[in-house]
């Protein structure tokens, strides 16, 4: 009531009935996304205002484009998602176990025990679950090509469907392994993402250098090469505007002519050298085929510079994007040059094959057949704009798969593994906690079977008849996982499931954390101030 007191106008929400508020918030946001986990999982339609249709199983890209209105809902998305910006998988696992954390704890409070109580139970249980996660996960040689090929398999199968996700599999992981460097950590900004909106899905391939989404900009320009020469250079090859505010006079058109040509001459002199270059490297003997040579820059280049350019047969790219100069060094050798002074053959990068795409009135470039790569390109393809957009969600998740995987130097036996082998331990522990903190404990445990649990029910099982097998088969001593096509336990480490090491101990982390602020919380008030001039209504109401 002092809150009352105060602003008059204030909503509050007092005591068990903000707790139950709060719980069925987190219910209903689980409800919405528990259909969608693991392979088996159903897919979401998500319609924009603008009619925008976008088909997705992906929790983080759900969790984005929905419109959530309530506050503790909003909060345990904001937490979800968070999770993928720190380890890029995870999200819908996330909200499924604070979900279950509180539907857990509602029974509980039902009988009058005290939120604080939980939450102490849910730290001490948090602690257990980390240091038995550091024993349950097996230490590999993360460089192994058929381990990775497994994690990722495991992550993508969960985005997209069966025959898609296994091609994507290979596709990522020779993608991260391209790009990797020993003693260095993975920059995956080096793998590029390009999308063509051509032909079918099956078609995405990994390319081995950079594709550019802009062709040469003169027709009598080369459109392929083969054992080409790539000289990657941000020299102006045009007229520039001076940068302080200038002006020429003249008195006849002579005067005119004699300073345009003074400009163009200057643009003349660096195009002549680029020549001298591609002359002195590409000389060869009778009978042998002439290596190409391609000029690609950062800034302009004019037209006349383009022309004399083309006479010469060269390919020439003007304007290309900053993050591809980067690349290009990166994949094909060579040096950035920023004059063309102290341009040699040693500065030049290169490739057995470039050559132009043109799709409707869009061109790419391809650069492909580079020797020992540190830049790679992934060309995503898709007959509409939502299929590309679906793919391109997975393959980013993928890539992270990939990456912490090697970073972690470990993996975690999947298929709910580590969830029934958690649940166990946390049994075994809770008759180590003294007092009544062992309840919280119990409701932990039990809400960790949410994830098998919902396995089971989306690849059409009975969720309480396959939690029973998988526990029965566990009590031998067996690490059990759940085989969705069959329902029975498997052993996922001879199936080649793995979840990665570092996805698991943020869940642990973040749900924990936010279930248990969530059960503390015993009041809402809305009782900000007006953007209106509220405020001063409100003083004079109170007066």
């Amino acid at each position: 009531m002092s809150l009352k007191n105060i602003n008059p106008s204030a909503e509050v929400t007092r005591k068990n009935q903000a707790l139950m508020v709060n719980i069925s918030a987190g219910k209903g946001l689980q409800e919405v996304l528990k259909s969608n986990l693991g392979p088996k999982g159903t897919m979401k339609m998500l319609v924009s205002g603008a009619g925008d249709i976008k088909l997705t199983k992906d929790g983080n890209v759900l969790l984005h484009e929905m419109q959530i209105q309530h506050p503790t809902a909003a909060l345990i998305a904001r937490t979800a998602t968070a999770q993928d910006d720190i380890v890029g998988d995870g999200t819908t696992t996330n909200v499924i176990l604070i979900g279950e954390f509180l539907k857990q704890s509602e029974r509980y409070l039902g009988e009058g025990l005290h939120p604080r109580v939980l939450a102490e139970g849910f730290d001490l249980a948090k602690a257990q679950s980390l240091k038995f996660l550091d024993q349950f996960k097996i230490t590999k040689d993360t460089a192994d090509r058929d381990l990775l090929l497994s994690v990722a398999r495991a992550s993508l199968r969960t985005k997209v469907q069966k025959e898609l996700a296994d091609q994507l599999t290979d596709i990522v992981v020779d993608a991260v392994l391209t790009i990797r460097r020993e003693g260095q950590p993975i920059d995956l900004f080096m793998v590029e993402i390009m999308t063509m909106q051509h032909r079918t899905e099956s078609e995405t391939k990994l390319v081995k250098g950079l594709v550019m989404d802009h062709g040469a900009r003169h027709p009598d320009m080369p459109k392929s090469l083969s054992n080409a020469f790539i000289l990657t250079c941000n020299v102006s090859l045009e007229y520039e505007k001076t940068e302080v505010n200038s002006s020429f006079i003249y008195s006849n058109s002579e005067q005119r002519a004699k300073m345009v040509d003074a400009e163009h001459k200057l643009v003349e002199e660096k195009t002549k050298k680029i020549i001298e270059l591609k002359n002195q490297v590409c000389s060869t003997e009778k009978g042998k085929e002439q290596p190409g040579f391609v000029v690609i820059n950062q800034k302009g280049i004019d037209p006349i510079a383009l022309d004399i350019l083309a006479k010469a047969g060269i390919l020439a790219l003007r304007r290309a994007k900053r993050r591809n100069m980067e690349r290009l060094t990166l994949a094909c050798g060579g040096v950035a040059m920023n004059s063309v002074e102290d341009m040699g053959p040693d500065v030049l990068g290169r490739a057995d094959s470039v050559y132009e795409h043109v799709l409707g009135e869009e061109k790419y470039t391809f650069v492909e057949g580079v020797k020992n790569p540190f830049s790679c390109t992934i060309l995503i393809k898709g007959p509409n704009k939502h299929t590309i957009e679906q793919i391109k969600d997975a393959v980013r998740d993928g890539l992270r798969a990939v990456k912490n995987t090697i970073e972690d130097g470990a993996v975690v036996p999947g298929a709910g593994a580590f969830a029934l082998a958690c649940h166990a331990d946390l049994v075994k522990f809770k008759d180590t906690v003294q007092g009544r903190a062992k309840l919280g404990v119990q409701a932990y445990a039990d809400a960790m079977l949410v994830v098998p649990k919902t396995l089971a029910e989306n690849s059409g099982f009975d969720s309480i008849d396959t939690l029973i097998k998988l526990q029965e088969e566990q009590r031998q001593g067996h690490v059990v996982g759940l085989d969705l096509e069959t329902g029975d336990a498997m052993d996922p480490c001879l199936e080649g499931v793995y979840d990665q090491y570092r996805m698991l101990r943020q869940i642990l982390h973040s749900s924990s954390v936010v279930a248990s602020q969530i059960l503390l919380v015993d009041e809402i008030m809305k009782a900000g101030k007006s953007q209106r001039g509220g405020g001063q209504a409100n003083e004079n109401h109170a007066d």
